[in-house]
């Protein structure tokens, strides 16, 4: 772990933080700007449909010109300059061209660093080091919890952003300076989409992929806020150390998977066995929307933790990867997972609004985690068929 790979964790943790903190801004948002939950579930989408748009020009871009140029000026651009669009939002307008902004910044910094990872280490140690990644990344989905509630109580939502985005423009700056590229291999063949998609084993990958990440990334990133606020009165404060419980899982599972995966004789089982846990706890929060609090946060807790398998289901499609094919392969795989998340968050919103007004408080949720669930459920049972690791 050199100076370079630490500035694109500090990225990460920076991606982490900007697709998660519109949870515990969504009441002072609809109060000062008037933003309702479907307006941030938009916006939400927005982020990750523009991140997932943006992964296949990264990926011929980390094969062309390398990792450093890409993720640095890109987060500069986008990540910084999103940040100050939302310091000055007036309007959910405004959240959407800040939330689109920051998420083509935000786009390259994890793959940029699997990238490196991909090239520069054994393919064994892949899953790990992805793993250490995301886990560390993860850190960022806890600052936006808790700790972004208690900011924007003290320094108002405006100031924060505006730190947030000078320090964005810090670690852009420093992922210029200090990343090294990977060493070109002489005579080696520039690839292509259509040669990726000729690789069958994807095929069984690359739906998990899209659907494993939406329940956590759509429920940690905007609706555990709503959700615990009309179903249980909770106030921001709570709202924020649900969120960062919720955080602190993902973060745990993120940390076990990978050596999980050195120990297990089966990554495909591994995925598959931890899957089948996130649909019995997206079972539970369907079945009890309002039983009681703590059984909604520690449902929602499982699913942080049990659906943290992303870096082990693209530490499994890696492993069908040749050498030139890493690029255009690792953000293909990085597409379907995001991609996910914002197709959706935009759903999500729509079965929200269709929902309304429902017999109980807790049934426009339930209509919400009945689509993640439905999701996350075809994505597994394709899975089953998939081949275990090439490695």
């Amino acid at each position: 772990m050199n100076a370079g790979i630490l500035l694109l964790g500090l990225a990460y943790v920076l991606s982490q933080f900007y697709r998660a903190f519109l949870a515990v801004l969504s009441k002072i948002l609809e109060q000062d700007i008037g933003a309702t939950p479907d307006d941030l579930a938009f916006a939400s989408g927005l982020w990750f449909l523009t991140f997932a748009a943006c992964q296949i020009p990264i990926g011929a871009a980390l094969d062309s010109i390398g990792p450093r140029r890409t993720a640095g000026w890109l987060l500069m651009i986008g990540g910084a300059g999103g940040a100050a669009v939302f310091a000055l939002a007036t309007s959910a307008l405004h959240i959407n061209i800040a939330m689109t902004l920051i998420g083509v910044g935000c786009a390259p910094v994890l793959m940029a660093s699997y990238y490196i990872f991909a090239r520069d280490y054994p393919p064994a140690q892949f899953a790990v080091l992805a793993s250490v990644m995301v886990g560390l990344g993860s850190l960022g989905n806890l600052v936006a919890s808790y700790p972004m509630a208690l900011s924007a109580e003290l320094l108002g939502w405006r100031n924060s952003l505006w730190a947030l985005g000078a320090l964005t423009a810090a670690v852009a700056l420093g992922t210029l300076a200090l990343v090294r590229d990977p060493l070109k291999v002489d005579g080696e063949t520039r690839g292509s989409l259509a040669e990726l998609f000729r690789i069958k084993a994807l095929w069984f990958i690359f739906p998990l992929m899209g659907a494993s990440y939406a329940f956590p990334g759509a429920a940690r990133g905007l609706w555990i806020g709503p959700y615990l606020a009309d179903v249980f009165a909770t106030d921001t404060a709570t709202i924020g150390q649900a969120s960062l419980l919720m955080g602190l899982a993902m973060v745990l599972g993120a940390l076990v998977y990978g050596p999980a995966d050195r120990a297990s004789p089966s990554r495909k089982w591994l995925i598959a066995g931890c899957t089948a846990m996130t649909l019995v706890a997206a079972v539970t929060l369907i079945a009890l929307p309002a039983a009681s609090y703590g059984l909604s946060v520690a449902a929602l807790c499982a699913v942080g933790f049990f659906g943290a398998t992303y870096p082990v289901i693209m530490a499994h499609g890696r492993s069908f990867l040749p050498p030139h094919l890493i690029g255009r392969g690792v953000t293909m795989l990085n597409l379907f997972s995001i991609g996910g998340v914002g197709v959706a968050q935009f759903l999500s919103g729509r079965i929200y609004r269709a929902s309304l007004p429902a017999e109980t408080v807790s049934g426009p949720y339930v209509a919400v985690f009945v689509l993640f669930t439905v999701a996350l459920a075809m994505g597994f049972v394709i899975y089953l068929f998939s081949r275990d690791q090439a490695e």
